[in-house]
């Protein structure tokens, strides 16, 4: 399994389609949420992702916010849950970030389901939970 993180501007037009394509799958259509999943923060982004062969295993958005940076947009594609995958794709998002911002605390919002799985690589909640697309989210933070 290949783990790959591409600036927007290095990604292939396959790549950021075949990304958008299973983001959209996950976040409006499985979650139903209707809401504009492709944004503007897609062109600052870093974008990463494992992949098996051709597909794409799981994915991350990276987003520099100055003093802070987050990350987001967090899947693992249906076909390859349940096994433990979500593991491998944030450690290896957080060295990305560990190597393009070191000492910069990382602040995202999480699913409130997530917490427990956030908060086993050093994250804490840092607000009370809030609805955003009509699903229970929660601020947590990792110096």
């Amino acid at each position: 399994m290949d783990y790959h993180a591409k600036k927007f501007t290095e990604l292939t037009t396959k790549e950021f389609f075949e990304i958008v394509k299973l983001r959209i799958a996950v976040f409006v259509v499985e979650q139903n949420c209707p809401y504009q999943e492709v944004d503007d923060a897609d062109e600052q982004a870093w974008h990463t992702w494992l992949q098996e062969g051709s597909e794409i295993v799981g994915y991350t958005r990276i987003i520099d916010k100055g003093d802070t940076v987050t990350f987001g947009r967090v899947l693992i594609n249906p076909v390859y849950r349940g096994k433990k995958l979500g593991n491998k794709l944030l450690e290896e998002t957080l060295k990305v970030i560990k190597d393009n911002y070191p000492e910069r605390p990382i602040i995202i919002g999480a699913q409130a389901h997530l917490t427990d799985f956030y908060g086993a690589f050093g994250f804490e909640e840092i607000s009370e939970v809030y609805l955003e697309d009509n699903i229970p989210h929660v601020d947590m933070r990792k110096s």
